[in-house]
């Protein structure tokens, strides 16, 4: 496929599967005849986006889309997912596994096929759908799935016999690492009984040893974690949550981020604000990341590989975080129980380029050639107002079909191209013309009583809004303080400001202390020395004194005092003797 390849989408839904051009030219494609009828389950396209495969409840099929023809034609009517190999050689089918009557092992049901010949190459037993698909190198020389807890790793396409092992205690999940080879891999094990849960990264086949490891991060915090490669392979990035946030603060659980990198380097990232972490996304260039996180308005913030933050957008309603596949533009937006309010950023200037508002939008996705976004509003999410948009970044709608009220939207994807095909175009901040008119949803304005009506509006926010800022340092000679440098510092700013304090408290401070009839309960102010000794020896005693005097109101009232609390009230003389003192030896 070359940049001249017009754009398609493939759509799914009550009305058929079908496949539609644009942009420019938003036609029903003849690529594709449409496959009218509710049976198709599942549908794909292979990584260069020439292959299409999709079942149909009778067979899966396997279409050429460049010159339409039918490539193969396999009798798997459950198949309800499928996936392409990198190189388009193999394409991966399965379905729920059952087990027949009288309780002997069912069949399996995870295939991998030719794709040149149509023959079946392998069958496993697969049980769980979650992480169903073998997991391959982008060259296919190396393929790998995880079997048991541990992971079974096959070369060349021969699946009968497994060429190396990973096996640790208990391998939960494991990811593959992108690019050429060397090869490395990212293991995921639980904790279990007090035993923290840890990531390891591994480089393929060097899994012996207690050395072998490339790199290491444990943490106790962690019921699930999700994995994330940089496109380099040089780093990644680690979310980990709980099912459940002990604090009671969040709904969500709770969630901590951790960067490891291959060097063996590893930190948590320090994310300003608390709150879940709604989403984490590398910057093709692998040089930075973007994290979504905090009670909302939650904060957006890009990080670089020191994981110091470079910029932050600060708050705002927003959930998601999605890089243009060139990485020049970041589209922040709120979906789901949000209103679908969208900033799309220019990440090389740091400069806000358009707001478009996408309502009960349920997808999002980047077209291959970097200058257009696909919206839809998809069933069984949500089975009203179905329909997709077709945006520029600018905020311009080019196209949108509403499916009718008595139908539903399943699923809506692009055709995807390899990497590079499309060349990074110049940002551009004029809204391109649209014959599409962008309806911006009316927001209800705040309920006003009728004794409030005739009166000036008074604004009165619940949240404080933090702009957006640079956060790196200015000139180039001012480098960012370490925490350590950062903490000395605030350090070294109190204990001065303290001094200052103390001067200029001296001639009150040596005023004599009132008899102990007249103290009042909130006696004494915090006093100074300059010498945290003292002033620890002072904080004592007025805390004994306030203890005496709450035991001399207690015996006021007429309540019975043990023996030792009376010898505490005697003490009072000596105690102010000595706080005195003190005091004035300052």
């Amino acid at each position: 496929l070359t940049p001249d390849t017009p754009q398609k989408k493939m759509i799914r839904g009550s009305e058929g599967l079908y496949m539609v051009n644009g942009p420019p030219h938003f036609t029903e494609s003849t690529v594709f005849p449409r496959e009218s009828g509710k049976n198709c389950k599942v549908y794909t396209f292979s990584k260069d986006g020439t292959l299409f495969a999709w079942g149909n409840a009778e067979k899966v099929n396997i279409i050429n889309v460049t010159n339409k023809g039918i490539l193969h034609s396999f009798d798997l009517p459950k198949a309800v997912c499928l996936e392409f190999s990198p190189k388009n050689t193999v394409l991966a089918t399965w379905q729920p596994y059952t087990t027949s009557k009288d309780g002997t092992a069912g069949i399996p049901n995870l295939q991998l096929y030719d794709v040149k010949t149509g023959t079946c190459l392998k069958s496993f037993i697969q049980k769980k759908m979650q992480n169903w698909c073998p997991s391959w190198s982008e060259d296919e020389t190396l393929c790998a799935r995880n079997v048991n807890n541990e992971v079974h790793f096959f070369e060349n396409k021969n699946f009968n016999t497994i060429a190396n092992k990973l096996h640790l205690q208990k391998i939960n999940d494991f990811v593959l690492s992108p690019g050429p080879q060397p090869y490395k891999v990212a293991v995921y094990v639980p904790g279990s009984k007090g035993a923290p849960s840890f990531v390891r990264l591994y480089q393929y086949p060097n899994f012996a040893g207690p050395h072998a490891a490339l790199a290491n991060k444990s943490f106790f915090k962690a019921d699930k974690v999700t994995m994330l490669w940089n496109k380099k392979a040089t780093a990644v990035l680690v979310i980990a949550s709980t099912d459940v946030d002990k604090t009671g603060a969040s709904y969500y659980g709770e969630q901590t981020l951790h960067y490891i990198a291959t060097n063996g380097e590893s930190a948590v990232v320090q994310l300003p604000k608390n709150g879940p972490i709604y989403d984490v996304v590398w910057n093709s260039s692998s040089t930075e990341f973007c994290a979504v996180y905090g009670f909302m308005p939650a904060k957006a913030t890009i990080f670089n590989l020191k994981c110091d933050p470079v910029f932050d957008f600060g708050t705002g309603p927003r959930n998601a975080a999605y890089y243009s596949p060139h990485g020049h533009i970041l589209v922040l937006a709120g979906f789901g129980n949000l209103r679908g309010q969208m900033e799309v950023w220019d990440v090389k200037n740091y400069k806000l380029i358009s707001k478009p508002v996408a309502s009960d939008s349920t997808y999002f996705a980047w077209c291959p050639d970097g200058e257009h976004i696909l919206t839809a509003t998809c069933a069984p999410r949500l089975r009203v107002n179905n329909g997709y948009k077709i945006w520029h970044y600018t905020g311009a709608i080019l196209h949108k079909y509403d499916v009718p009220s008595n139908a539903e939207l399943w699923q809506v994807s692009w055709q995807p191209f390899l990497d590079g095909i499309f060349p990074a175009k110049t940002i551009t901040y004029q809204a391109v013309p649209s014959e599409v008119p962008n309806e911006e949803p009316k927001v209800a304005t705040a309920y006003r009583p009728p004794a409030l009506r005739n009166k000036p509006i008074t604004n009165s926010k619940l949240h404080e809004e933090e702009p957006p800022q640079n956060m790196k340092p200015q000139s180039g000679n001012d480098k960012p303080l370490s925490k350590t440098a950062l903490k000395n510092q605030r350090k070294h700013e109190a204990k001065k400001a303290a001094k200052q304090e103390a001067r200029s408290d001296k001639s009150p401070d040596l005023a004599p202390t009132p008899a102990p009839q007249s103290t009042p309960r909130s006696t004494i102010s915090q006093s100074i020395s300059g010498d945290p000794e003292i002033d620890k020896k002072i904080k004592n005693l007025k805390k004994k004194l306030k203890a005496i005097e709450q035991l001399k109101d207690q015996a006021a009232t007429g309540k019975q005092l043990e023996k030792n609390q009376l010898e505490k009230i005697q003490k009072e003389t000596a105690l102010l003797r000595e706080l005195e003192d003190l005091e004035l030896g300052i």
